[in-house]
């Protein structure tokens, strides 16, 4: 008989509690819920505190008081934290129906911002991709990029992909996403075109489109990056500064390269535990858009290695987490909006973050939940309430409320009980809300009066006497 050598005893055993862990992980009711709540509080608070250091520079110069942007971002944050609360309120099934008035809001903005005069930003950052309402900006392309994904979820849901013509709800919705998509590239901005192109991919996959079809996509969406690439232009110097990143050496480090090279500097600068919360250097001014698209880079700096990777670990479980609520989903068309929600806010992240470190060219999209922003901070926190209201509706999680009640977070927010839509359907057709055949059989005088041994004359019953009666 072989002897177990006690390397391999200590391997199994740790296997085996990792295994129960897992296991009890996954059949714990309101796991999710919980998990997901707590990624995007910290997120967003990481988001408040970095952008109230990372703009004391800009602001000073350009509102004249240190906390200004600090606190007009703070503000939309509220703004956000608002629509995380709508989000859970308002059920999946109430949701959908006003999901096509959002798809159709998303595209007249992404034709508004394109007229002359409406939409600004080309001559600031080489793309007209904002509205300007007041003192707050709109990125359309933000809005699309969250509302076509549950436009997917909703005309997708329990479909199958039977043919390329148009009358298939896939071809559809990817001519619809198309449109969508040339409209933001008319925009300038190839960072949220492809960002936007990602989101659309996912959901035909998840959907089950054929395979195909996300193939071709890709073909058609390299070919255009390598035209980019040769046409010229600061785009295509952004391609150059990458693969001399990727070489280490940045030839333009004053021009092309100045930015992606100081943000490597503030990377390297803030070593393994960071320069400290708020003393950054580059924000004073060397690291353009340090606030915004450059952030991480901020994180890195003040906050070290064990920031950036704290950031990268919130993102990843933030993708692990969602991506389990969309398996654990009630029915499909939650699962795919589960899915679409999470796919479009960590893929963004990935991309951004990826960018600051030098694994992609510079795309000019922002860190979601932490970079400073317009309006674009109020649409992903408020995505993100309704990725947790699903959370709330997985099966396990209504059957533990049900049994338990709400969680202390629902009751102090007056979040009311998720209902299976099952349960919705049978309410709403009132005393026949149970099939035939579990109901009360109704029984006739007649057939209850045999069932007793109670005598029955014609249509009139005739009682014995009560010492008779034998039922009694």
């Amino acid at each position: 008989m072989t002897a177990t050598s006690p390397h391999r005893r200590r391997s199994t055993s740790l296997r085996q509690r990792i295994s129960d862990v897992r296991e009890q992980a996954r059949q714990q009711a309101g796991l999710d819920y919980q998990l997901l709540r707590l990624i995007i509080f910290l997120l967003i608070g990481i988001g408040v505190v970095m952008v109230f250091s990372s703009s004391m520079a800009t602001s000073l110069t350009e509102d004249g008081g240190v906390w200004n942007q600090a606190l007009r971002q703070t503000g939309l944050v509220i703004f956000g934290l608002v629509a995380f609360w709508l989000g859970l309120k308002v059920s999946p099934h109430t949701l959908r129906k006003f999901i096509p008035w959002l798809l159709m809001l998303s595209i007249l903005l992404l034709i508004a911002v394109l007229i002359p005069g409406i939409g600004t930003g080309r001559a600031e950052v080489g793309s007209q991709s904002w509205i300007y309402i007041g003192p707050i900006s709109l990125q359309p392309s933000e809005l699309a990029r969250i509302t076509v994904g549950m436009f997917g979820a909703s005309v997708l849901a329990d479909k199958q992909h039977q043919s390329l013509k148009l009358s298939d709800p896939f071809m559809m919705y990817s001519l619809i996403a198309g449109v969508m998509f040339l409209l933001i590239v008319g925009q300038g901005d190839l960072g949220m075109a492809l960002s936007f192109a990602t989101v659309v991919v996912f959901t035909l996959i998840f959907a089950g489109v054929n395979r195909r079809v996300p193939i071709v996509i890709g073909i058609l969406c390299a070919l255009g990056l390598l035209a980019v690439f040769f046409i010229g232009g600061f785009r295509s110097h952004r391609f150059h500064t990458y693969f001399d990143a990727l070489l280490g050496n940045i030839s333009d480090t004053e021009g092309t390269g100045f930015q992606s090279y100081q943000g490597f500097l503030s990377l390297a600068d803030g070593g393994f535990w960071g320069v400290g919360l708020g003393q950054s250097r580059a924000k004073w001014f060397y690291l353009p858009e340090a606030k915004n698209d450059f952030i991480f880079a901020i994180v890195g700096e003040e906050l070290g290695l064990w920031g950036g990777a704290l950031v990268i670990f919130l993102f990843a479980a933030l993708g692990y987490i969602g991506l389990r609520t969309a398996t654990r989903a009630q029915n499909q068309y939650q699962s795919l909006l589960a899915a679409t929600l999470t796919i479009g806010v960590v893929t963004q992240a990935f991309i951004n973050i990826s960018y600051v470190i030098g694994v992609l060219p510079v795309t000019g999209i922002q860190l979601p939940m932490i970079s400073a922003g317009g309006t674009a901070a109020i649409i992903t926190i408020g995505s993100m309430g309704i990725l947790c209201n699903v959370a709330r509706h997985e099966p396990m999680q209504i059957s533990a409320m049900q049994n338990f009640g709400r969680p202390l977070f629902d009751r102090l927010f007056l979040i009311g009980e998720p209902q299976p839509p099952a349960a919705g359907k049978q309410k709403s057709r009132g005393r026949h809300s149970q099939p035939r055949h579990s109901r009360p059989r109704e029984v006739s005088p007649r057939a209850r009066d045999a069932r007793y041994g109670r005598p029955v004359t014609g249509s009139r019953r005739r009682y014995p006497r009560a010492e008779n009666r034998p039922w009694q």
